[in-house]
């Protein structure tokens, strides 16, 4: 029985008219520019940062992108105004060739769609692309590599019927919903390299859903069910799930990467970060949808894939000893952990200690530097005293991949976005509500840094 969304009842043709549209009026050099927009930066190194508190000229705060010239660490003068569409600018996605950039709203659960290159929202024709809105928030988007379809991840999404969530897909072109696909509870996406698969993971229960987005809106059901033990089922129907697996391979998993190759998807199985047991990575062959190998770590929330080594970070539970700070010189007693695994040989060859907290955010640097971020860690900030030396710490962690050795930065707060710099030393961090500037080559804050007014919630880096 298919379970996707009656929300659209168009054909394939449609939808495929609708996205060669889209790249059209996209890309076309025959727009009009925005009639707000008069003047752009002039700038081919750009950092855009989320801005929903840029103070306005009448009082309080008014919703922008701030333009930060990237090769000079300088914020510039001009911003992307979005008061008109998004009322609490914060998570961005680029399109993978630059050219755009979509940003969430949570306060008004929509998504607009910025011209990069004319540093404004964008148009079709001589009209400014309406807003998208989303049946709910969401904390988990892509954009495909058409670069005009986009996907978000909606748990409270409503599907009659049935439980809440859905994968909402965007045609960005049009400026539209253009499908949506059930999964309960979703929380988590993420594609394969080519787009040709979307694993989706809602982190509080034992199951996986493979999506096929070329069988979006048409009458085969674009999911395959992937059960706790490893295993598809023949259709998407969790009572074909045995409960309680003799070989259970999935411990509510809430991140996955893809190999380079697409054969291969690596699940995070978050454990008892997110209500159960054990943490873990498991692989999962894309070529028969079955788990082949099961791998203990201590946390797994996120990670990065850098070669043949698989970067997993994530904080182990509660009981004393499992997630002490015990190694580290610091004032925090809990600590969380980042794994490495060889997948060469299917081990962990390292551990080191980092903040606590849930790791959402991960990113290389320059110098092989690795940056971890968290929301919710453990927050020190204790000034020196007498023989206390005192210490500040919050949610960022940066190892030196060549070495192992871990240092947190000395700033308070939630990391909520992570840019490396392009051939540059330099990382950029949106940690506590400010823009930080990290030196790779020194783990340290540089001594350059930008004050931007109001909130930096997301940054990202949007030329080549």
């Amino acid at each position: 029985m298919r379970l996707e969304s009656q929300l659209l009842k168009r054909t394939p043709i449609t939808f495929a008219v609708l996205v060669a549209a889209s790249l059209v009026m996209l890309s076309c050099g025959t727009s009009t520019p925005n009639p707000n927009q008069t003047i752009t930066s002039g700038l081919t190194f750009r950092a855009f940062v989320s801005n929903p508190l840029e103070p306005a000229a009448g009082g309080g705060g008014t919703p922008v992108l701030n333009i930060v010239n990237a090769a000079t660490d300088q914020l510039t003068g001009f911003r992307i105004s979005v008061a008109s569409q998004l009322a609490q600018p914060g998570l961005m996605a680029l399109t993978p060739d630059k050219k755009f950039t979509i940003v969430f709203s949570a306060a008004n659960n929509a998504v607009s769609t910025v011209d990069n290159t004319n540093e404004s929202l964008a148009v079709s024709g001589t009209q400014t692309l309406p807003v998208i809105n989303l049946p709910g928030f969401t904390q988990s988007m892509f954009v495909g590599p058409d670069n005009a379809t986009a996907y978000a991840a909606v748990p409270t999404a409503t599907v009659l019927g049935q439980t809440p969530g859905a994968v909402i897909r965007m045609n960005l072109g049009v400026g539209t919903v253009s499908g949506m696909v059930a999964v309960p509870g979703v929380r988590y996406i993420v594609a394969s390299h080519t787009g040709s698969r979307i694993l989706a993971m809602d982190g509080s229960s034992n199951i996986l859903t493979l999506i096929a987005p070329s069988l979006i809106g048409t009458n085969a059901d674009a999911r395959t069910l992937i059960c706790p033990d490893g295993t598809p089922a023949a259709q998407y129907d969790v009572t074909l799930c045995a409960s309680n697996p003799p070989l259970p391979r999935f411990d509510h998993p809430a991140w996955a990467v893809f190999s380079a190759d697409d054969t291969t998807a690596y699940i995070f199985n978050s454990g008892p970060e997110r209500g159960g047991t054990t943490a873990s990575i498991t692989v999962l062959d894309l070529n028969t949808n079955s788990a082949t190998v099961t791998i203990p770590v201590e946390g797994a929330t996120f990670g990065l894939l850098v070669g043949t080594n698989l970067y997993v970070a994530g904080t182990p539970p509660t009981p004393p000893g499992i997630n002490s700070c015990a190694g580290s010189t610091t004032l925090a007693t809990t600590c969380g952990r980042l794994d490495t695994v060889d997948l060469g040989t299917m081990t962990v060859t390292s551990s080191a200690i980092i903040t606590d907290g849930y790791h959402s955010h991960m990113e290389l640097g320059a110098n092989g530097r690795l940056f971890i971020g968290a929301t919710g860690c453990t927050n020190v900030n204790v000034a020196p005293s007498g023989g206390n030396a005192g210490e500040i710490r919050g949610c960022l962690s940066m190892l030196n991949t060549s070495n192992s050795n871990v240092v947190v930065a000395p700033v308070n707060g939630d990391v909520t976005g992570i840019a490396p710099i392009t051939n540059r030393n330099v990382v950029y961090v949106a940690q506590a509500g400010e823009l930080e500037i990290f030196d790779t080559t020194t783990d340290a804050l540089q001594s350059k840094q930008i004050d931007i007014i109001g909130q930096a919630i997301d940054v990202k880096l949007v030329d080549k």
